[in-house]
């Protein structure tokens, strides 16, 4: 009796571990990005930042009806520009963001090979001096503002797991004063982050 239950256990547990292989609900995906920050101004100081390139890193796990949770961390490094007073400041710092959201699939197109979606979700983005000799302020302080993110991409298919993707991530948050209050421009900011890379699925 205790063999024959221990069997049936041993075939569940097998059974349940090759539909959850075979339905592959997991995709990891790396995406070299660019960087491109909408210029702000308020309470008599401008902002700007440089464009630049980084990279995202997304795990995603596919829920029912095409929906997908996801969490995403990127990284880029650019120069913070202000103007203050007639006077000229600036700040490189290192930028990470961490988000999570959710994807919708989009009904999909030639053959199944493209699968369109959309996506929105929330997190913070961090911006953290570098501290090199180019930066014109000193003590500048470590900063977290909340970011807003929203966006579309397309995967296209390149093998049963592999896809290539194509994504634009749309990122509103506040202009950052690392600490100064003469820099606060008290206002929203826009970065436009198109990416391209390779997911995995399985």
């Amino acid at each position: 009796m205790l063999r024959t239950g221990l069997f049936i256990a041993l075939v569940t547990f097998l059974t349940i571990s090759v539909a959850l292989a075979q339905e592959s609900r997991s995709e990891f995906s790396l995406q070299g990005t660019g960087f491109f920050t909408k210029a702000t101004s308020g309470t008599n100081t401008s902002y700007s930042a440089t464009q630049t390139g980084g990279f995202l890193a997304t795990y995603r796990y596919h829920l029912p009806r095409g929906l997908s949770a996801e969490v995403v961390y990127g990284f880029d490094r650019n120069t913070q520009k202000f103007n203050y007073s007639n006077a000229a400041f600036r700040i490189q710092s290192n930028n990470h963001q961490a988000t999570a959201g959710l994807v919708q699939a989009l009904p999909s197109f030639g053959k199944a090979r493209f699968s369109p979606y959309v996506l929105a979700g929330g997190g913070a983005f961090v911006f953290s001096p570098a501290g090199t000799q180019s930066n014109t302020l000193s003590a500048a302080q470590t900063q977290a503002k909340a970011a807003f993110v929203y966006g579309g991409g397309l995967n296209y298919a390149l093998a049963k797991r592999v896809s290539l993707r194509f994504e634009y991530r749309g990122l509103l948050y506040s202009a950052p004063d690392f600490g100064f209050g003469g820099l606060k421009t008290n206002s929203v900011t826009h970065s436009a982050q198109p990416s391209v890379g390779l997911s995995f699925r399985f």
